[in-house]
């Protein structure tokens, strides 16, 4: 597990990315995260779909709100065979609350609360402030990581097109 520092930054500032870089072509880890009912969640139960992971610092900052509410209106003209699941630290109450008040229904949220271990397990986690980073990463019906996008300034959007282009070319 080692340390990445540079790769990323807030407002400027370089952070360090902590765990295990994961590249294209790797297969996902199967790591558990936590539902917003509290049930343990694998993301290898998402296995014979097509997967966007997005992961974000915290769904209560604008970025990330952003972010995920736009997933979630694009999520309309996928289909069933594409799943968006966006993870961050939250509490899964939070996340819960959150995805009421933006009327988030087609994104499911899950989080790495307990261990980390989503941000360990892709490297994303970031050391300085124990938040994940903004990443995304498109997996096939087989768990194989097809498509990674890190976001270089953690307080800007990624390219969504890039990601949902991927994941429909996968269908």
């Amino acid at each position: 597990m080692a340390d990445r520092t540079g790769m990323i930054a807030l407002h400027g500032n370089a952070l360090t990315l902590t765990g295990t870089e994961i590249k294209v072509g790797d297969k996902a880890p199967n790591v558990t995260l936590t539902g917003n009912d509290l049930a343990p969640v694998e993301l290898a139960s998402f296995q014979g779909k097509v997967v966007i992971l997005s992961t974000v610092p915290s769904l209560d900052t604008p970025t990330c709100d952003t972010e995920t509410r736009t997933f979630n209106q694009k999520a309309a003209g996928l289909g069933a065979d594409i799943v968006i699941l966006t993870a961050s630290l939250d509490l899964p109450f939070a996340q819960k609350r959150w995805c009421g008040a933006a009327g988030v229904d087609k994104v499911t949220t899950l989080s790495d609360y307990r261990e980390a271990a989503l941000g360990k397990a892709f490297g994303v986690l970031i050391k300085e402030l124990h938040l994940l980073a903004r990443a995304i990463f498109v997996l096939d019906r087989r768990g194989v990581v097809q498509y990674i996008q890190l976001v270089p300034e953690v307080s800007q959007e990624p390219d969504y097109e890039a990601a949902l282009a991927t994941a429909r070319k996968l269908l």
